[in-house]
């Protein structure tokens, strides 16, 4: 008998490891990578409609066995696009396709001209203009790592879906008219609740003030306090590009203030002579860093002298490895404006944030919000105030504490292989990391660009500055999956490697 004859035969009658499901074969998998190849191709499958929303996945047993792997490989695919908000688990009814990608091309495998120049284009103004971020937001790219954005896959649909039933169920007519226009006092009265149980501070209810995201409250401040002769508002250097683009818009200056390791310096603050200053104490926008207690007996000083606080209290929340820092407003209130949204707990989309305005300013405050809109959509506050008061919003914050630590330690474990002397700032709480780059010089509008070009967004921290300083980026961790992030920090080795004539490390 021919025995090569039977070899060959024996072959070809065994079945060869593979499933019927989305023809995948897992012979096409690089060694030790059998999860990252199957939810790559569970998410192409998702995104060009093979795998359409409602559909539903075969169960972890059952394409395993078919894939002939072990279970933990398919439940850690599934579990990632869990994680991205593509899939959720029902129970009984298995795990069932929810939200699709959005549609973006590949970047070319080495950049071209083309690339970098379509990429350039969004860092070539300087200083940014205000459509800079409307810009960056449209480019298209694999990966985001834009920072102030939390885990928008991780909105909870349910809950905020029961809410609104409910909340339909038990509305009058009348609650369908004009309302207040310091917004739905039900909404009110939950963030005053919020506030003493998250930020140790306990307003009155009137002087909350519902406004359309901490941006509009904002401006409406800028508005009063122009018409009451205020000419300049002191900010932070490095700090919110955004924030100084809506305090320009409203006619006041900007003069800088030199942050530290401490916090902003109030003798330099006292320097500029503004009647004014916006402040992130808890998580200083961008560095990280928590105001210290020196600082803050200073500045409780200056403010009793006659200054203005407006205190930005953007992602206090979201905090990781120390305890929570009391707000300014609970140590002053009368000398300090506290502006909070939900932007960076829910989403940005919602558009809901609140001003808690000193009583000098209260009554201006409301005629400015009552002049721009009449006050906020009133539905979107009901639904958001019965979230707050059920307990839903604090099990949602401890869900997304728990999904933004495990990213925040794959960007730095991502940095600390990719990007050699940078430089870590800010790692103990928020939605991003600050990292700056040691020894020569270099562009770091021009390293995003590069990085744009090669499919991931990242902000430079230039945008953030007044003054000149150290390069680096700004870069968001809690709306990208592990492992999106690592391949975008991989990606910003290769862009640093282009631009400073840094050799990139990587295993």
């Amino acid at each position: 008998m021919n025995r090569s004859i039977d070899h060959a035969f024996d072959r070809s009658t065994t079945p060869a490891p593979g499933s019927d499901f989305l023809q995948l074969d897992p012979g096409e998998a690089p060694p030790g990578g059998l999860s990252d190849w199957l939810a790559a191709r569970l998410r192409a499958a998702v995104s060009d409609g093979s795998l359409p929303v409602g559909s539903r996945l075969p169960a972890t047993r059952v394409l395993a066995a078919e894939l002939r792997v072990s279970r933990g490989v398919v439940t850690e695919a599934y579990q990632r696009l869990t994680e991205d908000g593509h899939v959720v688990g029902r129970g009984r009814g298995g795990t069932v396709v929810v939200a699709a990608p959005a549609a973006v091309p590949p970047p070319p495998p080495v950049p071209g001209a083309a690339a970098r120049s379509s990429a350039g284009a969004v860092f070539t103004v300087t200083p940014p203009g205000a459509d800079v971020f409307d810009a960056l937001r449209a480019a298209p790219a694999r990966i985001d790592l834009s920072p102030g954005v939390p885990d928008l896959a991780a909105f909870p649909r349910t809950a905020w879906l029961r809410a609104e039933r409910a909340v339909l169920g038990e509305l009058s007519a009348s609650d369908l008219g004009y309302g207040d226009p310091r917004g739905a006092p039900r909404l009110r009265g939950a963030v005053v609740d919020w506030l003493a149980r998250n930020r140790g501070i306990r307003p009155d209810v009137g002087d909350i003030v519902i406004t359309c995201g901490t941006a509009q409250g904002l401006g409406l401040l800028a508005q009063v306090l122009r018409d009451d002769g205020v000419r300049a508002m002191a900010v932070e250097d490095p700090g919110s590009l955004g924030a100084r683009h809506h305090l320009r818009d409203r006619g006041l200056e900007t003069p800088p203030v030199a942050v530290d390791a401490e916090g902003v310096r109030v003798d330099e603050l006292r320097a500029t002579g503004a009647p004014a200053v916006l402040l992130t104490p808890a998580h200083q926008f961008p560095t990280g860093v928590v105001l210290g207690g020196v600082r803050r007996r200073d500045l409780m000083r200056w403010a009793g002298e006659g200054g203005l606080i407006v205190e930005d209290d953007y992602d206090a929340e979201h905090r990781y490895d120390r305890p929570p820092v009391p707000a300014l407003r609970s140590v002053l209130a009368e000398r300090v404006c506290y502006a909070g949204s939900v932007s960076k707990l829910l989403a940005p989309a919602l558009r809901v944030g609140w001003m808690v305005a000193p009583p000098k300013y209260r009554d201006a405050l409301v005629e400015a919000k009552r002049f721009a809109d009449l006050g906020n959509a009133a539905l979107p506050q009901f639904v958001l105030a019965r979230l707050m008061e059920s307990g839903e919003m604090e099990r949602h914050l401890r869900l997304l504490r728990r999904r933004h630590r495990r990213r925040r330690d794959a960007m730095i474990a991502a940095i600390g292989e990719h990007l050699p002397g940078a430089v870590v700032h800010g790692a103990a709480a928020g939605l991003h990391l600050m990292v700056t780059f040691a020894g020569p010089r270099f562009d770091d509008t021009a390293l995003a660009a590069a990085a744009l070009a090669r499919g991931v967004k990242a902000q430079p921290l230039s945008w953030h500055r007044q003054r000149p300083g150290s390069p680096g980026l700004v870069l968001g961790y809690a709306a990208t999956a592990p492992g999106g992030i690592a391949e975008g920090v991989a990606a910003l080795g290769e862009a640093v490697a282009e631009v400073a004539g840094v050799r990139p490390t990587g295993r």
